[in-house]
């Protein structure tokens, strides 16, 4: 970004002194090449520990803000709108000094027309920042539009982790992608995406977001999104260079969503299956409470248990339906919306591996170069700013994540513990009440023997 290269240029009248250290002339025996190069990719190398502190100094000074009892204040995204009601105390003490800018999604709206049908969304801004000519927006976007930003973010941002937006296509005759139920859902996952970028300290000054969110016809700021300048950054040109090795820190990253990947996809696929089966019980549970109902008309001696046995299924039918609901619309997003994360950590780490590849192969061109006096290797050392700025940028974004994963289903996890024993104390409350029913039966018909 035009941030980090001003960061990265700021090293350029060291780099005189220090060529020789990083990029020796004379070529050295094969291991000791092997090592040099590992060394100023992980940040060992003189260059990489000055570029290192600068930027942790730099993070240090944007993230210092401290409550008065002197406990550091984590400013990252919360994960959902159930954590913000968790922290509701420390957001109202906060929010005014650490937030400037507050995006939601609402009001959902159909549009047909003779070409197509599609929903679109009010985007509702409010902010302080300069950057805006107005401190309130409201303009309308349709599922494109949000994806058009996306895109735009991960052109512009390519050393950053973009926030996944839900996926797009669904199963026709399966879902129903008008229905009420899936518009909300839809609704809430671009809201948590727009409130995850919003957080970010980099994203969130983003040009493009900037249009997205105050430009009323998203189409003629289009000509912004032609002008990316980190395109050519993407487009790196190995040759077929084989990366050595991740350094520590990101191959034990990329180990972890691995293992992470295989859980989620088992308890996505195990919970659409309880979801699956607690349908099919619920089913048979309204058609089951009605047989009781029926049967009572004729059991003069049993009519009140029976009839309380119907209201007792028809009590536990409806609990059912709300945890099914509940699961439905609440659990399973979450779990696939860290699924789509995951592809998205995964393809920020192939391009910090495509940025090392690059680095390794132009600095091997220069160790083995035969010229005792050759030119300062400019590019050289602008590809090992870029390792730098990337390796910086995503250990940022990861533990961002990290971070807003642990409130997230920490969140998850309470709601469903919640939405359980709710459910069990309906059921338990239903059979309860049908107890006296009998009792009092059998007590009268002891009177009468």
């Amino acid at each position: 970004t035009e941030g980090e290269r001003g960061e990265c240029n700021l090293l350029a009248p060291l780099r005189t002194l220090t060529t020789s250290v990083c990029l020796p002339i004379d070529c050295p025996p094969s291991g000791e090449r092997n090592e040099a190069i590992a060394a100023s990719v992980d940040g060992r190398h003189p260059l990489s520990s000055l570029y290192c502190r600068k930027r942790r100094t730099s993070e240090t000074e944007q993230a210092g803000l401290i409550l008065p009892n002197g406990t550091p204040v984590d400013t990252s995204s919360l994960a959902s709108s159930s954590s913000l009601l968790n922290r509701l105390q420390l957001d109202d003490d906060l929010d005014g000094e650490t937030r400037d800018l507050f995006v939601t999604v609402e009001d959902p709206k159909k549009h047909v027309s003779t070409m197509e049908t599609y929903i679109t969304y009010r985007v509702c801004t409010k902010t302080t920042r300069t950057e805006f000519d107005l401190p309130e927006y409201s303009v309308r976007r349709r599922y494109q539009d949000f994806d058009w930003l996306r895109n735009k973010l991960e052109e512009s941002q390519p050393t950053h982790l973009i926030p996944p937006l839900p996926e797009k296509f669904v199963m026709k005759g399966v879902v129903d992608r008008f229905s009420e139920e899936f518009v909300e859902t839809r609704r809430k996952a671009l809201d948590k995406f727009l409130k995850r970028v919003a957080d970010h300290p980099v994203l969130s000054f983003n040009e493009h977001f900037n249009a997205f969110l105050s430009a009323k016809d998203l189409n003629k700021r289009q000509g912004l999104a032609l002008l990316t300048k980190m395109g050519e950054s993407v487009k790196y040109v190995t040759g077929g260079y084989k990366l050595r090795a991740r350094p520590a820190e990101f191959a034990a990253m990329g180990d972890y969503l691995d293992l992470f990947t295989q859980k989620m996809g088992t308890i996505d696929r195990i919970a659409q299956r309880i979801i699956k089966e607690q349908s099919e019980f619920l089913m048979e549970l309204r058609e089951y409470g009605p047989v009781y109902s029926s049967w009572s008309s004729f059991e003069e001696d049993l009519h009140d248990p029976l009839e309380g046995v119907s209201g007792c299924m028809s009590n536990c039918s409806s609990a059912l339906e709300e945890l099914t609901e509940d699961m439905s619309e609440d659990f399973l997003p979450v779990l696939r919306e860290y699924v789509l994360y995951i592809e998205s950590m995964k393809n920020v780490l192939k391009k910090r591996d495509q940025v090392q590849a690059e680095y390794e192969t132009k600095l091997e061109a220069v160790v083995f170069r035969e010229d005792k006096k050759p030119p300062v290797p400019s590019d050289v050392e602008k590809c090992q700013d870029r390792v730098e700025c990337f390796n910086a940028d995503l250990k940022a974004d990861w533990d961002r994540w990290e971070n807003n994963k642990r409130q997230d289903f920490r969140q998850l996890l309470t709601g469903m513990a919640d939405k359980n024993i709710q459910h069990y104390e309906k059921c338990l409350a239903a059979w309860e009440s049908l107890v006296p029913l009998l009792q009092d039966k059998q007590e009268a018909e002891g009177e009468t023997s």
